[in-house]
């Protein structure tokens, strides 16, 4: 059974959903929330959670169960995007070469796209080869915000 929960954050309103015990989606929403966020289940509480300790700066690894739907390769590219570390970023052809396609950083690209599950799943720490800031589901000016949110969390 799907569950789905609205979060106000700093970047805008984020959508969870979480399908069989696991978080399947948190994307950008075009919904805002006039009331206090409600958790629907405890799943979805501790992913808010999560996202406001994120959010606040105090978490830099998530800890949730999740279950992106995608085709096997953009599974490995979405869990080679995890392996990038907080504060940090790597590039579309780094990413390649770590899943061993070192030719394929145009596919990153598009797994990275593809990804269902922002922040957690964090392609906004996959820059273009030059260091330049591409494409990012949420635009551009939200994945700014998150890579500086990052950097200043660790000067902290």
């Amino acid at each position: 059974m799907q569950h789905e929960q609205l979060l106000r954050t700093p970047i805008g309103t984020l959508r969870l959903i979480e399908n069989g015990g696991a978080i399947t989606d948190i994307k950008m929403s075009v919904e805002c929330p006039d009331e206090p966020v409600r958790h629907s289940t405890p799943l979805l509480q501790e992913a808010c959670s999560q996202l406001e300790a994120y959010f606040a700066g105090s978490l830099i690894r998530f800890d949730l169960p999740l279950a992106p739907q995608g085709t096997p390769y953009e599974q490995r590219v979405w869990e080679a995007i995890r392996q990038i570390p907080y504060g940090t970023t790597a590039s579309y052809g780094q990413i390649a070469s770590r899943i061993g396609n070192p030719q394929g950083a145009r596919s990153i690209g598009r797994a990275a796209h593809r990804n269902p599950i922002l922040i957690v799943i964090p392609c906004h720490r996959i820059l273009g080869a030059n260091g330049s800031l591409t494409g990012y589901a949420g635009g551009l000016a939200i994945k700014e915000a998150l890579l500086h949110l990052e950097r200043q969390s660790l000067l902290k």
